[in-house]
């Protein structure tokens, strides 16, 4: 049949049944938004790259358990004081109970606390290793926090090994007031003899790192790495800008910012952090 009448088109219609289409459903988690330049990542593509963005090379946060897997020979780490984890001393309740945000953070991880700690080696080398987890109430820095860092200094003395401590946090533990303050001169107190005894103490800083855990051990390392971008300082930008009333300079407490005003002494890539940690144990033990 011609489509053409009297110099006018007529167009046939067809109908579709869609019945039997089904709605292809996506699963949740596959895709992803860089925090930075707010592209859109396939997940696997970017946990293969180290979670980090190939497009602006913004470093994503890494987990405790992939962080130690980056920075440790393949089997070689053996946790320390795994079930060692925060009380409740101060009955502490907010808009809710501090025993319920601990409950919710320890399913949410898998972990009884924000950092992990054990003994490792790195192409043979044995040290002592620390990873704070900033998914684990931001790693704040209770009572628990303090006194596995403390015992991992102490393991080190024991067995005369360097220290490697990966920071990320956001400051001391509000929910146990003085009690998270005094893990600050703790820390710093089994440093020194951790110094005294000529050891090595690495820190790498990852973002972010604040508040009282930036005043304590995270800036009393021998060596101070940092990770490109990584925010760190005592309180934020914000809080500083408003209580000074100040502009504060472009790429203020940034990694590289502060590695131009002499507070750390390198900043790694994440793909270099692990041939770098490594050349530093082996030129600081020999």
């Amino acid at each position: 049949m011609s489509l053409f009448n009297s110099g006018k088109a007529k167009y046939s219609t067809i109908k579709i049944n869609y019945s039997g289409y089904r709605k292809r459903e996506i699963p949740e988690g596959l895709w992803l938004k860089c925090r930075k330049c707010m592209r859109t990542l396939y997940k696997k593509v970017l946990e293969k790259n180290l979670n980090i963005c190939p497009h602006c090379n913004y470093h994503s946060p890494l987990a405790a358990p992939e962080r130690i897997a980056l920075l440790t020979d393949a089997g070689s780490f053996r946790e320390m004081d795994a079930q060692l984890e925060s009380a409740d001393p101060l009955q502490f309740t907010d808009s809710q109970k501090y025993t319920d945000r601990l409950n919710k953070n320890k399913a949410k991880t898998g972990m009884k606390e924000g950092i992990i700690c054990g003994t490792a080696t790195l192409d043979g080398r044995e040290y002592a290793l620390g990873v704070m987890d900033f998914r684990f109430l931001a790693a704040s820095m209770g009572s628990a926090v303090g006194e596995k860092i403390t015992r991992l200094f102490e393991k080190a003395l024991e067995r005369k090994t360097p220290v490697v401590l990966v920071t990320a946090s956001g400051g001391a533990r509000m929910q146990e007031g003085i009690l998270s303050l005094m893990q600050m001169p703790k820390t710093c107190a089994v440093l020194e003899r951790l110094k005294e005894a000529g050891l090595p103490y690495i820190v790498i800083m990852t973002n972010p790192t604040y508040g009282g855990v930036t005043a304590s051990f995270a800036v009393l390392g021998d060596l101070i790495l940092a990770e490109p971008g990584a925010m760190i300082g005592f309180a934020g930008p914000r809080v500083i800008q408003e209580t000074t009333n100040a502009t504060l300079p472009k790429g203020f407490q940034t990694a590289e910012f502060l590695l131009e005003k002499g507070l750390i002494d390198r900043v790694v890539d994440r793909k270099n952090l692990r041939n770098e940690l490594s050349l530093c144990l082996d030129y600081l033990t020999k």
